[in-house]
């Protein structure tokens, strides 16, 4: 699998930026994007990250309390990293 060293890579930067650092809030573009609703993605704000790590193609942030963040980057394989308050680009569908 030629993405698993992707993943690796893409795992090491957000170490490098988030380990230890307190999320402020998640932003989903798509509700086709959200695959769990219990807890509420609300639940994240405010925790600290504790951990990072890859499970099989995905990476998944561990917050405080035994929260998780998992993502698939999908065929895409690209994650933005915007600043608080930037716009967020969507797609209009004609």
């Amino acid at each position: 699998m030629p993405e698993l060293p992707d993943v690796t890579v893409y795992i090491e930067a957000l170490e490098a930026r988030i380990a230890g650092a307190r999320l402020e809030r998640v932003r989903i573009v798509s509700p086709f994007l959200l695959r769990s609703v219990d807890p509420p993605i609300s639940t994240a704000s405010g925790r600290r990250v504790a951990t990072l790590r890859r499970l099989g193609k995905r990476i998944v942030i561990g917050l405080e309390g035994d929260v998780f963040l998992v993502m698939h980057l999908m065929i895409a394989g690209r994650l933005h990293w915007k600043p608080a308050g930037a716009k967020l680009f969507v797609k209009q569908i004609p």
